[in-house]
């Protein structure tokens, strides 16, 4: 368990260094450290991250590096999305889930390796980012509010990593306040995905019939352990080279990615990548071969 405690700090550090990546490590961490059925390690990711994500929001707005106009425009249109794709879910084998994670994971390091020129992070005073023009209508903006929040709900994934780079590009948002935006949309995404998954996994059951429920403890361990460490990841973000952190948390998400798909594939395709009993979309698939001591 002590490897759970670490990667929850990891957590933290993840959403205070970048904005992003807590919620694609904290699935993972539940599933295999932990032991958790799917549904409900992503029913608890999204309240971990979601209650990290807040703390981190009023650290943010403190220091005037949120724009909560632009979080708005993703946000809002987000909580539609979180609650189509987390009612999705319902009928998605957690296997399957799993699978969606490690695609979006790559996607994300994909993100990650591309280089960009870095805005210029001389303002932190959100008063003034409404004013700079966006380089898309509203509705386009409000269509990827949309798709981000389907990731949230049917993976339970924050979409930091895809939330930044529409801030900085769509919105021009210097790096610091695009980083404190992303954390307020997080924060909504997640809470609205957590309350639908709550309300859902009571209808469904886990092995030997077992009735999916969150473990509140566990939750409140990773969210004390999360929020202590994205205080100190906002505390070294200004120190640590951006570019050089992201390709590191890239390279950690390829190699996690291709972990979760070598052990999720087989009982996907059982036919294909080796003999697995077919899950039941709704069933629990973390069968105790895939739990880690």
């Amino acid at each position: 368990m002590i490897w759970a405690w670490f990667g929850a700090a990891a957590v933290g550090l993840s959403l205070g260094l970048l904005g992003a990546g807590g919620a694609i490590l904290t699935v993972p961490i539940l599933v295999y450290l932990v032991g958790h059925d799917e549904k409900s390690a992503i029913a608890e990711s999204l309240a971990i991250v979601g209650a990290i994500a807040v703390a981190g929001v009023i650290r943010a707005a403190m220091q005037k590096r949120v724009d909560f106009r632009s979080a708005a425009l993703l946000a809002v249109p987000g909580i539609i999305g979180t609650y189509a794709g987390a009612h999705a879910a319902k009928f998605i084998p957690g296997a399957v889930q799993l699978v969606l994670l490690s695609v979006l994971m790559l996607t994300a390091a994909t993100l990650m390796f591309r280089s960009r020129p870095a805005l210029p992070a001389s303002s932190t005073d959100s008063s003034s980012s409404p004013a700079l023009p966006s380089r898309g209508p509203l509705w386009v903006i409000a269509v990827q509010g949309i798709g981000l929040g389907l990731a949230t709900g049917l993976v339970g994934v924050g979409g930091g990593f895809l939330i930044v780079p529409v801030l900085v590009l769509l919105r021009k948002l210097p790096m610091p306040i695009a980083i404190g935006t992303s954390l307020a949309i997080i924060a909504v995404n997640s809470t609205t995905g957590f309350l639908k998954y709550l309300s859902m996994l009571g209808e469904q059951t886990g092995p030997g019939g077992a009735v999916l429920r969150v473990d509140w403890n566990i939750i409140g361990v990773f969210i004390a352990i999360g929020i202590a460490g994205s205080l100190i990841g906002s505390a070294l973000a200004g120190r640590i080279n951006q570019n050089t952190l992201k390709r590191i948390f890239a390279v950690f998400l390829v190699v996690m990615a291709g972990y979760i798909l070598v052990r999720q594939a087989p009982r996907v395709m059982p036919g294909v990548f080796g003999p697995a009993a077919p899950v039941a979309p709704g069933a629990s698939s973390n069968a105790a071969s895939d739990r880690e001591p």
